[in-house]
Order: C-alpha cells, then sequence, then structure tokens
C-alpha cells in the first residue's frame, strides 16, 4: 500500500508566503508520492480565543487555498477536523498516555503561553500535541512534513504511538517527520531571526497570498538586509540575505550558487526588484484561483462533503479497534 501523508494548517489567519514554501507547495510535489490527508485544523485554532464567524470564513479561504496552489482533489482527501469527531475522541485517549513533564517541555507552549503567563494559558493549549498525535495515528500515517520547530511534535507523536502499541497491543504504525531541505522555515522580512507569521504586528514581515503586486513590492522594498552589498548565501553572518534568496530559489527553482551568479556584482537593490519580480509572477495564478474558489462555495463545499465521508470512513474503522483495545463501550 503506498504510504500515506496527513497534515493540516489553523483557520488563524490568512495564509502567508511561509506557509506556502514550508508546507503547500512541498505538499503539492508529495501528492504525487504519497497518498494525503490534508486537513483544516479548526480545533487547534480554538486554544486560544477566535471570532467564529472570521474563523468560519479562513477555513473556506484555507480549502481554496489548498485548491490553489495545485493540490488536487483526485490525489489528496481536503476536510475540516471538527467534522471528524475521532479526532476529538482519539485526542483525549492520547491526552491520557501523554506525561505533563513532556508537555511542558513543548516549545510551542513554552511559547505562547509566555505572552499571558504560564498560570492563565489554556488547558487546549497545553494538551493540543495529544490531539496532534491522534490527528496522525488516527490513519496510521506514515509520513508528516513539517518545519523544523514542528520536528518536536512528530517526535512526541512517536512516544505515544509505540506507548499505546506497547501497553495494547501493536494498533498504530510510528510515523516518520518530513523535512525540506532548504526553505522549511522562512523567516520575517523585518527581523531573520524570527519565523515569518500571520500573528506578527509589523505586517511589512510577511508577504500574504492574497496580497496585491504593489504590497508585495513594497514589503520586499523595506525588507531588511545586512552589511556589505554582496548577494551571497551565508546564513550565519547574512542571515537577512540569505532569507530572501531562500524566498527566490522557492520563487525560480535556481540554487543558491546560481543566485549568487546571477546577481554577482549587483546590489540589494536590483535583487529585491528582481526578487519582488518573480514573487508577483508565481503567486498572481494562486491569488487569483483563491478569488475564484472563493466566488464558488458550492464547489468548495461539495469537496469538503466529500473529504470528510472519506476521512470519516477511515477515522471510524480506526476507532473501533481502539476502543477494543482500550477497553471502553460494552
Amino acid at each position: 500500500m503506498q504510504d500515506l501523508l496527513v497534515s493540516g494548517v489553523k483557520p488563524t489567519s490568512n495564509l502567508h508566503l511561509g506557509n506556502y514554501i514550508g508546507a503547500l507547495k512541498n505538499w503539492t510535489e508529495l501528492q504525487h508520492q504519497h497518498r494525503c490527508l490534508l486537513f483544516i485544523a479548526d480545533l487547534h485554532a480554538i486554544t486560544v480565543p477566535q471570532d467564529p464567524k472570521e474563523m468560519r470564513e479562513r477555513t473556506l479561504e484555507i480549502a481554496a487555498t489548498y485548491l490553489a496552489v495545485g493540490l488536487d482533489p483526485k490525489r489528496c482527501i481536503f476536510f475540516i477536523q471538527s467534522e471528524v469527531a475521532e479526532h476529538a475522541e482519539l485526542g483525549w485517549i492520547m491526552g491520557t498516555l501523554a506525561k505533563m513533564g513532556e508537555m511542558e517541555r513543548m516549545t510551542q507552549f513554552k511559547d505562547k503561553s509566555k505572552k499571558g503567563g504560564r498560570e492563565s494559558a489554556g488547558l487546549g493549549l497545553f494538551s493540543y500535541p495529544a490531539l496532534q498525535a491522534a490527528d496522525i495515528v488516527l490513519y496510521d500515517a506514515t509520513a508528516v512534513p513539517v518545519g523544523e520547530d514542528q520536528v518536536q511534535h512528530v517526535e512526541l507523536t512517536r512516544v505515544l504511538a509505540r506507548r499505546f502499541n506497547e501497553r495494547f497491543g501493536e494498533t498504530f504504525v510510528v510515523p516518520q517527520p518530513l523535512v525540506q531541505k532548504v526553505g522549511a522555515r522562512i523567516m520575517s522580512l523585518q527581523d531573520p531571526a524570527k519565523k515569518m507569521s500571520k500573528s506578527d504586528e509589523n505586517q511589512n514581515s510577511c508577504i500574504f497570498l492574497t496580497d496585491d503586486a504593489e504590497t508585495i513590492r513594497k514589503k520586499i522594498s523595506r525588507a531588511v538586509t545586512d552589511s556589505g552589498s554582496e548577494i551571497v548565501y551565508d546564513p550565519e553572518h547574512k542571515p537577512a540575505v540569505a532569507n530572501l534568496m531562500t524566498i527566490y530559489h522557492h520563487m525560480r527553482g535556481l540554487t543558491m550558487k546560481e543566485i549568487e551568479t546571477l546577481f554577482q556584482g549587483k546590489g540589494y537593490g536590483d535583487f529585491k526588484k528582481e526578487l519582488a519580480d518573480v514573487v508577483i509572477e508565481h503567486l498572481a495564478p494562486i491569488t487569483a484561483k483563491i478569488l475564484e474558489y472563493r466566488e464558488h462555495p458550492e464547489e468548495l463545499a461539495a469537496i469538503l462533503d466529500h473529504g470528510r465521508d472519506e476521512a470519516k470512513k477511515m477515522a471510524s474503522e480506526k476507532m473501533k479497534i481502539v476502543r477494543d483495545r482500550v477497553g471502553l463501550g460494552r
């Protein structure tokens, strides 16, 4: 049987260039090598407060984006996480296997709980890695495409899957993380020490997939650079330029050496202008397709309904086995 890949995106904001390069673009290539289940992680989104109406809109926006970037509903199953109740059920069971110390060490919880203080952090924010583990093992996923900052979550999933198997018998596949070699983390245009984030207060730090050409050009022209003027790939000494070169690499497919040769003798201004051109050219058809799919919600609904039914069929069969082995029900 072909390997199964599972991944998802939270509907907490519109998707940006970092999401595209770090996840979506990679998925479009992986869909030809794996069976893919790609969901919209709305249960994960509510670990922090959300406006219900806006979240539903963003859920459809992400579904439209999945299709717009080239993910094929004939190769992939798209669905909304909360519409398959088995995710939450298995998430609870995986949570009973997780240890407090393991959850406390998760970097995402540590980072996000700093903002309001650890004592005021919600239980969902603390325990969501157990739900994330359930998202993966529910379908016996063999591969999980992640950025470097998410490898820790896959490692916890592997621990919990093994723990379940040891306690209740072989039930779950123990998945492997798939990390891109270049560009798994696209950094902020304003601070190369920080990951590009939709929640960044400085909107110039992030290029959204729905930004128009003028906005993209302005954001790239304002991107920070490093001392000197040479276009060379040196993440340690020139992290800002290395980040911009990584974006260029993914937009045009050139290697870092080819980019260095192309811009030899040119300065940052020339490079930024050319980078803006290639980003605009690459994203324009994606942006147009997102708008087109949003104007035809019935097509999105049909794809999501079909995906929900397919995912539900797989999940319910797995949960029958899990309930029996755990001793739930009569």
